[in-house]
């Protein structure tokens, strides 16, 4: 039997009478060939092809870290918007009027107790110190001539060369004058106080938050100057319906939480040291102040930081929260979401919704079941899919 290598070539060995029969023998053989590429297609993928990487995929998906979504039932607790405050915060204010010569501290400085913070020009108080002492000086001078005259009137009057009357009026004098030179000395000490008050120093340890001020400026009483507050003594206040204070203790144990969003979520669950509840309410808003004092010196915790008071009701209907490691979060742009595998083990990307984190925790609002398997490794999950 003679072979060809072309269907070119077998068409071309037909004889040309017989044409209509060539084009006849070519559908058929182009049949053929299609039918051939079906049945090893189909051969292939008996064989074990396609089916292969899928089995590869479904066991690699299966050995994905993985947790179990569990609601823990815990007692209701409701947020309140607060604020965060300084327990101990000062505007120092001038006593005095002068031209500020000297300032010595910027916004954010620490400062010591005692150390001086600015200068107001005392040119004319120290002069007046200086007018001050020279009176008291002139004031004891005559204070000694007093003293004189007393004793040789009591000498005279024991040879009784002078009348009573006399020993008396040397005897006035002297306490006249004593009387004006310690009225000297307190005018003397005003005057220095007086001088005190051009240094304006710190009253106690803590971090400068304003200096309304600069070099120049004229202090007048009651301007501020510099304010400051104690970075270890901070509290956060929210104003708490009353409806919600009910059963709520006071004192060093604390019967509330506070959060602080704008912080890292290792550091947005401070320790509180004692709960407080003022005694009185807002007859407007029929809300009472609640108080939670903080503990330490807490790195980036400043007053007027926005906080979240969480109290928690005994009385309150428990309800399951499902919480998942922060490590699962997948946050692409506005698109918040998990990995979660299905009843095939395949990772499928779920968009939820998120609640507080406490912890390495992140409580799921919306879109995640209690029982459903959430991929710990959320980069893992993308290589598969």
């Amino acid at each position: 039997m003679k072979m060809f290598r072309s269907f070119r070539q077998f068409r071309l060995s037909l004889p040309p009478h017989r044409g209509q029969s060539r084009r006849v023998i070519a559908f058929v053989l182009v049949g053929l060939t299609a039918e051939i590429a079906i049945t090893s297609a189909s051969l292939a993928q008996s064989s074990g092809g396609a089916p292969a990487k899928s089995n590869s995929e479904a066991s690699t998906a299966s050995m994905l870290p993985t947790v179990v979504a569990r609601g823990a039932t815990n007692g209701e607790q409701a947020a309140y918007d607060g604020v965060v405050e300084a327990v101990r915060q000062t505007v120092i204010a001038a006593q005095v009027p002068g031209a500020i010569v000297q300032l010595d501290v910027k916004a954010g400085d620490r400062v010591k107790a005692g150390q001086v913070l600015l200068r107001i020009d005392a040119r004319a108080a120290d002069q007046a110190a200086v007018a001050s002492e020279a009176q008291v000086q002139a004031a004891r001078a005559s204070l000694d001539v007093a003293k004189a005259d007393l004793a040789r009137q009591q000498q005279l009057f024991q040879k009784n060369y002078i009348s009573p009357a006399a020993l008396e009026r040397a005897q006035a004098q002297f306490k006249a004058t004593e009387a004006q030179v310690n009225a000297q000395l307190a005018q003397a000490g005003a005057a220095r106080t007086q001088t005190g008050f051009h240094v304006v120093r710190a009253p106690y340890a803590g971090v400068v938050s304003e200096v309304p001020v600069t070099l120049g400026d004229m202090a007048m009483p009651g301007r501020s100057l510099v304010t400051i507050y104690d970075p270890t003594a901070l509290r956060v206040t929210a104003a708490v319906p009353q409806t919600a204070l009910n059963g709520l203790p006071t004192g060093s144990a604390p019967a509330a939480k506070a959060e602080l969003p704008g912080l890292p979520a290792a550091a947005q669950w401070p320790a509180t040291v004692r709960t407080q509840v003022l005694p009185t309410v807002d007859a407007s808003t029929h809300t009472s102040q609640v108080r939670l004092d903080l503990s330490g010196d807490l790195v980036g915790v400043t007053p007027g930081m926005f906080a979240r008071v969480w109290i928690a009701s005994k009385s309150a209907a428990a309800a399951a929260r499902i919480s998942v490691p922060a490590s699962a979060i997948v946050r692409r742009s506005e698109l918040t979401s998990l990995y979660v595998l299905s009843s095939s083990n395949q990772p499928l990307l779920r968009q939820v919704r998120l609640g507080r984190s406490e912890g390495d925790k992140v409580e799921v609002l919306s879109g995640l079941s209690d029982g459903e398997r959430v991929v710990t490794e959320p980069q893992l999950a993308a290589r598969i899919r």
